[in-house]
């Protein structure tokens, strides 16, 4: 079994700076769904980790998290991908707890559940944090230039890559796909730069 962390929003959903807080809210990042389903067909299993610190805030109730959960697996089943499990932290910030990231809680669960040694699971993600996340749990961090990092400038991309100096960079979810599966095509895809 191969397996893929993937980030949540911003990675396969557009990012909002208001919280996804409807299913109708969660829009995915248009070919994003689509390799999930490539890397799905080439053997890879998909778990989506993500901090939901709007369930803390009162921002959303469980019933409409899992709303929002089960309307994007439908997508995502619309285009043939299939997501194995959805991990989330409900916390705030300020609650201190141990699952939410930058703290790798969440992927040392994932790695539990499916008996997996983490040095061998990517985590593909849209920012700083869940790339220390990534580091700390010892997964091997991907970054896409989706979502928060869509407008990153050159000097915070170049303190992402100093402070998780094994992040590989990757223009989008497709690329990142075509990276993995070895296509060739992935000439936005290396380690610690951006083509």
């Amino acid at each position: 079994m191969k397996l893929i962390i993937f980030g949540r929003d911003g990675i396969l959903n557009v990012y909002r700076d208001d919280h996804v807080k409807a299913p109708e809210e969660w829009q995915p990042i248009p070919g994003a769904l689509e390799a999930m389903s490539r890397l799905n067909h080439a053997g890879w299993h998909a778990v989506v980790a993500t901090n939901q610190a709007g369930i803390g805030r009162g921002m959303i109730d469980m019933a409409t998290i899992n709303a929002v959960h089960a309307h994007m697996i439908r997508l995502a089943q619309a285009l043939r991908a299939r997501i194995d499990a959805v991990f989330f932290c409900p916390h705030t910030p300020e609650d201190q707890c141990t699952c939410r990231k930058p703290l790798p809680g969440m992927m040392l669960d994932i790695g539990m559940r499916y008996g997996f040694d983490l040095r061998n699971v990517p985590m593909v993600s849209d920012n700083l944090r869940d790339m220390q996340a990534a580091q700390a749990a010892g997964c091997m961090p991907h970054l896409v230039m989706t979502g928060r990092a869509a407008h990153l400038e050159e000097a915070h991309l170049q303190h992402i890559l100093n402070l998780v100096p094994s992040t590989q960079v990757h223009t989008s979810l497709t690329a990142f796909s075509e990276h993995l599966l070895g296509s060739g095509k992935a000439v936005n895809s290396v380690p610690g730069e951006l083509a």
